[in-house]
């Protein structure tokens, strides 16, 4: 054999030993990177991304941080154990597999009484991942702001944000409560169109901040008055988004410190969060909480056992009971707004984030429904995921019903 075919030679099998790691590699990183490097997101603009895109980084969301960086929210030394209930038989009321795949479902949890009623996972996903909560966030958010009262950081829902936020001085926020923003009746415009590459919502996370100021703040300065404080219903992130900044600003900690301090840890999460951050460091606190399906159901049932941990109360006697009812008019029959939850004339309520993200509460039948989906657009009406959803929490409320009257 001459020299250049023995050249060639090993040539190939250098190649051939090249191919053979790179193939046990890609077997190795597992499904999950598989997909996301099949399917690799398009920037940090997570409403503009594809299907496929979605269905990869929403379970990989604080994995990515070449795309957006997360802080955690750490678990306690015990976790609250979630015991197997009878199981729930929704099979007279629909087929549930087939609710489940319109839904392109990751996970739906289903406890009464503590118990879990009924577990199912879809989409690749397990009950060791996380999947990303989008706008969930929010009713966490605010239940911190309770968590700060309870514990003298904030002295009044009555105060001005500013007296937290002195950058928002001078800026539409002059006149506007705590109670408002968390109300979203700031009456300051803002739009949430997440179709609309220029809308606020799509915008605020690449704005450039004044230095010194938190990105956010700088942004919500910028904004125009459409209403007197108090008076209009607008759905707004960039608010819930100022609510942390408040809550951080009140309290000298991150509001993912704050978090696990307060509720993660001590109620017995069972397993780490993380926190994503703006383009300035800080929480997106309107949105964008990474957990287990469990632990968000875990969630609901800290709301339902009167927000209390094994350190006590964690918010005022008072605070469920304002937060989780309509505290103003969201311009649709059955359904209103409170601090940060979406109500129903029936006495259940919600947390909801885009994309098919769910925390159902309905105390009267002490039940909590936790679902993560990829639907087919933002705000599920497109395939009519979201009417589906409703529908859905309603007939396992029936199904609930029928067992008690048997």
């Amino acid at each position: 054999m001459g020299g250049a075919q023995k050249w060639l030679r090993g040539i190939g099998i250098v190649g051939v030993v090249i191919a053979l790691i790179l193939g046990a590699g890609w077997v190795l990183i597992g499904p999950d990177w598989r997909a996301v490097l099949a399917n690799p997101p398009s920037g940090r603009d997570v409403l503009f991304w594809s299907g496929p895109q979605r269905d990869a980084a929403f379970r990989m969301m604080d994995r990515l941080p070449f795309i957006i960086e997360s802080r955690p929210i750490p678990r306690g030394a015990s976790i609250r154990p979630l015991p197997e209930g009878a199981p729930l038989d929704l099979s007279a009321e629909l087929d549930l597999d087939a609710y489940l795949a319109a839904q392109n479902a990751a996970a739906l949890v289903i406890l009464q009484d503590g118990q879990i009623r009924l577990e199912r996972y879809g989409n690749r996903f397990t009950p060791e991942g996380r999947w990303t909560s989008f706008s969930v966030a929010k009713s966490l958010t605010s239940t911190l702001v309770g968590a700060a009262i309870a514990d003298g950081y904030i002295d009044s829902l009555d105060d001005p944000v500013a007296r937290y936020i002195p950058d928002l001085a001078g800026s539409p926020y002059d006149d506007v409560t705590i109670a408002q923003l968390l109300t979203m009746t700031s009456g300051v415009a803002w739009n949430e169109d997440y179709e609309d590459p220029n809308s606020d919502v799509a915008r605020f996370d690449s704005a450039e901040p004044v230095p010194g100021q938190i990105g956010i703040v700088t942004y919500m300065r910028t904004l125009s008055r459409a209403h007197p404080p108090g008076e209009v219903w607008n759905y707004s992130t960039g608010e819930t988004n100022l609510i942390g900044v408040l809550v951080s600003a009140a309290t000298g900690k991150t509001v993912a410190e704050y978090l696990s301090e307060k509720i993660w840890a001590p109620y017995g999460m069972e397993q780490d969060a993380t926190w994503l951050l703006g383009s300035d460091g800080h929480e997106i606190s309107g949105c964008c909480i990474q957990a287990s399906t469990r632990d968000f159901a875990r969630f609901g049932q800290f709301i339902l056992d009167g927000a209390t941990t094994s350190n006590g109360p964690v918010v005022p006697t008072d605070w469920l009971p304002a937060a989780t009812v309509k505290q103003a008019d969201i311009g649709e029959a059955g359904f209103g707004y409170g601090f940060q939850w979406w109500t129903r004339d029936d006495g259940a309520f919600m947390a909801d984030g885009i994309f098919g993200q769910g925390i159902f509460i309905d105390p009267s039948r002490n039940l909590v429904i936790a679902s993560n989906a990829n639907w087919t657009s933002a705000l599920g009406l497109r395939s009519g995921e979201w009417p589906a959803r409703d529908a859905f929490y309603t007939a396992v409320q029936r199904a609930i019903d029928a067992e008690t009257a048997e």
